[in-house]
C-alpha cells in the first residue's frame, strides 16, 4: 500500500509554469508581428493573424474557418457570422477586408 504522506511531498505539476489565461498582446507587439509577417511575405499567416486580432476568435474557431465561410464565389462578403465552438454564440463580422 502507498503511504499518504508521500503525496504531500510531491512537487505540483504546475510549479514555476505559466498556466491559465495569458496577458493580452500589447499594441507594439501586434505591430511587430504584423511587420515581420509582411516582410517575410507570409500573406496567409498575416491574414489569419489580422482576423484573429480583429475578431477575437479562439484558436480552435480560427483554424476551422474555410474560404467559403467568408466569400461567395470570388467575392468577399460584406458580412459573415461564425459560430463559436465553445460557447455556441455567433461572432459577427462586418466589412471584411484583405
Amino acid at each position: 500500500m502507498e503511504n499518504h504522506t508521500d503525496s504531500k511531498c510531491r512537487e505540483p505539476w504546475n510549479k514555476s509554469k505559466l498556466v491559465g489565461q495569458k496577458a493580452p498582446l500589447k499594441l507594439k507587439e501586434i505591430w511587430a508581428i504584423r511587420i515581420r509577417l509582411e516582410l517575410s511575405n507570409r500573406i496567409r499567416d498575416l491574414a489569419l493573424f489580422n482576423l484573429a486580432i480583429d475578431s477575437k476568435l479562439r484558436a480552435c474557431d480560427l483554424v476551422k474557418l474555410k474560404v467559403r465561410d467568408i466569400s461567395h464565389g470570388n467575392q468577399i462578403t460584406a458580412r459573415a457570422i461564425i459560430m463559436q465552438q465553445k460557447t455556441g454564440l455567433p461572432v459577427h463580422f462586418a466589412q471584411l477586408a484583405l
